[in-house]
């Protein structure tokens, strides 16, 4: 992935860089993008709020945008210090509600780029973020929001890095080997893509214990039509994921080999159903 324009109506970006510039040129591309696509559009980043604006106000075109009220700017020095936790659902009733008033006010929907880097720094942080990453995520499958999320890969690990990535359906991290994010079909815990190998099969249970996707009826579907491996070992670590959540999960899978290997290995807490 290499430029943040032409988004569809579901594309959550993760975006990592290490320059400053780097960062504002795909901010700025990402927000024209909106507008001209007749959305409103809000900038989110943590500092003076003044100096955000000035910052914002070097895009060519976005001055015009920012008087009128199609562009906004907020300072996350209002939500708490750095070391904030995010309070989850609130922010997504927050998100919600201004998607609400824009398409009130005539726009076709809402766009948010946010530098999120200091929500992410602890355990804590973390693990919030990224339930909430998954919670905005399903409101994205079925709204006109769409956003960015930037994390300065000089101050986060890798491993975090991976994790944030893997929540996001569309990143520029390379090596992110699988996605669990926001399924848009119905009855669908999340959706699952990509490959589950020796070297991510770990970071998996570890985002599943974060994310906290919601189980229907009893069950935790995994939308997975699109993952093209897991090995006996992934399909070990979701069976012990289930069992620790007294549910099932059920992994509905094009991959041949999934069914196979879980019935080789009984596992009571997952269920395996082949998807054409």
């Amino acid at each position: 992935m290499q430029h943040t324009r032409d988004l569809g109506r579901h594309d959550h970006v993760c975006w990592s860089y290490d320059d400053r510039a780097d960062i504002g040129l795909h901010v700025a591309e990402f927000l024209l993008d909106g507008l001209e696509r007749g959305q409103r559009v809000r900038y989110v980043g943590y500092g003076n709020a003044e100096a955000l604006t000035e910052a914002v106000l070097a895009v060519d075109g976005i001055g015009a945008a920012l008087t009128d009220g199609a562009a906004e700017v907020t300072s996350l020095d209002a939500v708490g210090p750095g070391g904030a936790v995010i309070d989850a659902r609130g922010q997504v009733r927050s998100y919600a509600a201004a998607t609400d008033q824009a398409l009130a006010a005539g726009y076709r929907g809402f766009r948010v780029a946010t530098e999120a880097t200091s929500l992410v720094r602890g355990p804590e942080q973390l693990t919030a973020f990224l339930h909430y990453e998954h919670l905005v995520d399903q409101y994205m499958a079925g709204h006109p929001f769409t956003a960015l999320c930037a994390y300065d890969r000089t101050r986060l690990s890798e491993q975090v890095l991976e994790q944030l990535a893997s929540v996001h359906p569309s990143t520029n991290l390379p090596g992110a080997g699988f996605r669990l994010h926001a399924s848009a079909r119905p009855g669908h815990s999340a959706q699952l893509s990509g490959e589950i190998d020796m070297f991510n099969r770990d970071v998996l249970v570890q985002v599943l214990d974060r994310v906290r996707p919601p189980a229907h009826g009893g069950r935790l579907v995994l939308d997975a039509a699109d993952l093209t491996f897991i090995d006996h070992r992934g399909l070990i670590g979701l069976d012990a994921y289930a069992r620790s959540r007294d549910t099932t999960l059920v992994l509905r899978t094009a991959f041949p080999g999934a069914a196979r290997i879980a019935d080789l290995l009984d596992l009571p807490g997952v269920r395996v159903e082949p998807v054409a």
